[in-house]
């Protein structure tokens, strides 16, 4: 899935793949003595090493990601934010009610891959990522531009970050810090923070350099971004931008591949990848970023399409870690499993169903479906096609098999036992599409249509909609593309649903009316949840365009007690209520079975809920 790296949401994306043949890490059996290699089914193939683009920010490339990289800080099982301080630190310097400021230090001594220093010049390009006036003045496009893509095609845009910095960020006199200001207190000021970007190998390859260089090359290529950077050099900055968008979005790595794709500063680096296949991992060598690892040293990515394949893989020890959308059959048959722990619940990702008002971010088309627009009748007809939505259908037939305690998602900013939650429900309006029962509410939805297709009828199908959901081998998502192909057709809904592979690059697409796929959070943040619906929000990718929810939404970038924060969320679910834009309908399943020899795994609410601490895992 989708999201921006400052508001720390992404998409997860549909189940698929193929099995893995000829990977060598799989030739060391699970359960061998002084085992040293990971093996996880994954729910689909890596399709890029940035994980940043809006086609690319997808759960898999975030996950490598984050074994590959180091931060400030990281949420542990608990959603709690912990600093990394081997990495470095970071503390407000000034606090005023118009000057708000926060220095980041890396501490002296971190290295990248290839032994370059990490420096606070590494810090710079985030603000290049995520500040639409920085994008405008250096002549790289302006991010809101929904009609034209931006030297740096990245998701962070649009967000608090953008909207409250002031300035660029001031690099200390030994280069070690930089200091961020806003104008004013920001809430979420400590995961608004920079991340590092190894600059040296971004400006290496826009100089059209293939592998890696000197240790004098590298220290020369970072002296010029961070000149590049100071003077908005537009012409340099274009080229970087060119490589950062486009030149990590490969699927297969070997032997030819450009090593200076491959710089990185986590615990671990990718060493190979065969397309729609698997991904493996291996020690960085000089790593010290961040904790200390316990042991392993190889993590293999590894995709099998169904459930049913990867129990089986479990059983012969031919993995170690499982987890995705499983049927309730697969459930039953990991819990059977002898050798093998699986733990259940909820995770934070939760499945919805959003409708298409207006264009895509990019598209050169513009949507002309029959949910175009804010007219009645476009709001009548996206009611209609809500109301008639088997959110409740889909619990009791998909989801209670694996989760008996499973419940309807009706807000898109809160789940369901957050504080604030029972609050917003009770008075955003969205009772209209729990109320009554199915059938009845299928009925005031064909009433609805008929105000515009007389004709239309539970046997006469005649407002077409371009359903997006995924993968073809997500079992779970076909079965619930079936429901609902089956009742919105009583009211007079003619669905078309084929599974679509790479799905997660046609969320703009202006061919596809509606889609349905999970929000899958990645930090507690108080404005986590804006560039879904900002008019010029990154995530937004249905065209959705009020000035009310801007407002409401803006007023979320400051300081705010918990019931203001409530008041804002209810008000910002009433409008998406009344313009009938999307709905939650439930949080997945949480499922991990994994090798009961492997140590501390320990699977957490939010992304990247597996393998957040990565570290600490052994046999």
């Amino acid at each position: 899935m989708k999201a921006s790296r400052s508001l720390k949401v992404v998409a997860a994306i549909a189940a698929s793949a193929l099995t893995v043949a000829g990977t060598s890490a799989l030739a060391v059996p699970a359960g061998a003595a002084a085992r040293t290699t990971v093996v996880i089914v994954s729910s689909n193939a890596m399709t890029s090493l940035n994980s940043s683009t809006p086609d690319t920010n997808v759960t898999i490339n975030s996950d490598i990601a984050y074994v590959q990289g180091a931060g400030f800080n990281y949420y542990d099982d608990k959603a709690n934010l912990k600093q990394n301080k081997v990495f470095g630190s970071y503390k407000i310097v000034k606090n005023t009610a118009k000057d708000f400021r926060v220095q980041y230090t890396v501490a002296k001594g971190r290295v990248w891959s290839d032994g370059t220093p990490i420096t606070g010049v590494d810090l710079l390009l985030s603000h290049v990522l995520v500040s639409n006036k920085y994008s405008i003045a250096a002549g790289l496009g302006d991010p809101a531009n929904t009609d034209a893509t931006p030297a740096f095609n990245s998701v962070g845009y649009g967000g608090p970050y953008s909207s409250h910095v002031v300035g660029d960020p001031v690099l200390s006199a030994d280069g070690q810090s930089v200091t961020v200001r806003y104008d004013g207190f920001q809430p979420d000021w400590e995961v608004m923070g920079p991340g590092p970007s190894p600059v040296h190998a971004l400006v290496l390859m826009a100089q059209g350099k293939d592998g890696l260089q000197s240790a004098a090359a590298n220290k020369a290529a970072k002296a010029a971004f961070l000149t590049a950077f100071k003077k908005k050099d537009t012409a340099l900055l274009k080229k970087i931008g060119k490589v950062w968008s486009n030149d990590f979005n490969i699927k297969t790595v070997n032997s030819s591949t450009n090593e200076l794709l491959l710089v990185s500063n986590g615990g671990f680096q990718v060493k190979s990848a065969v397309a729609d296949q698997s991904t493996t991992l291996v020690l960085n060598p000089k790593y010290n970023s961040g904790p200390k690892l316990s042991g392993i040293k190889t993590i293999v990515f590894k995709y099998i399409a169904d459930g049913t394949a990867a129990s089986q893989a479990l059983a012969n020890k031919e993995i170690d870690i499982y987890q995705g959308q499983p049927t309730a059959d697969a459930v039953a048959q990991l819990k059977a499993i002898p050798g093998v722990k699986t733990v259940g619940g909820v995770n934070s990702c939760f499945e919805h169903i959003d409708l298409r008002s207006g264009d895509g971010q990019g598209e050169s088309d513009k949507y002309t479906g029959p949910f175009a627009g804010n007219s009645q009748k476009a709001k009548d007809l996206r009611t209609a096609f809500l109301l008639a939505y088997p959110r409740q259908r889909i619990i009791d037939t998909i989801i209670r098999p694996i989760n008996s305690s499973a419940v309807l998602v009706n807000s898109s900013f809160l789940l369901p036992g957050q504080t604030g939650y029972d609050k917003v429900v009770a008075n955003s309006g969205v009772k209209k599409f729990t109320s009554g029962t199915q059938a009845e509410r299928t009925a005031q939805a064909l009433a609805l249509v008929q105000k515009y297709y007389p004709s239309a009828s539970a046997k006469n199908a005649v407002v077409d909609i371009n359903l997006l959901f995924g993968q073809p081998s997500n079992q779970r998502r076909q079965a619930e593309a079936a429901l609902v192909i089956a009742e919105e057709a009583n009211a007079g809904f003619k669905v078309t649903a084929p599974g679509k592979a790479g799905w997660g690059g046609y969320l703009t697409s202006n061919a596809y009316d509606a889609a349905f796929f999970a929000w899958c959070p990645t930090s507690t943040s108080q404005t986590g949840t804006n560039a879904n619906f900002l008019s010029d929000g990154e995530n937004n990718f249905i065209g959705y365009n009020n000035p009310a929810m801007d407002k409401v939404l803006r007023s979320l970038e400051k300081k705010l007690s918990p019931a203001d924060v409530t008041a804002k969320y209810l008000a910002a679910d009433k409008l998406l209520v009344e313009d009938a834009i999307t709905l939650g309908i439930f949080q997945h399943p949480a499922v991990t079975s994994y090798n009961a020899s492997l140590k501390n795994v320990k699977p957490a609410p939010l992304t990247p809920n597996l393998v957040w601490n990565y570290w600490e895992w052994k046999f």
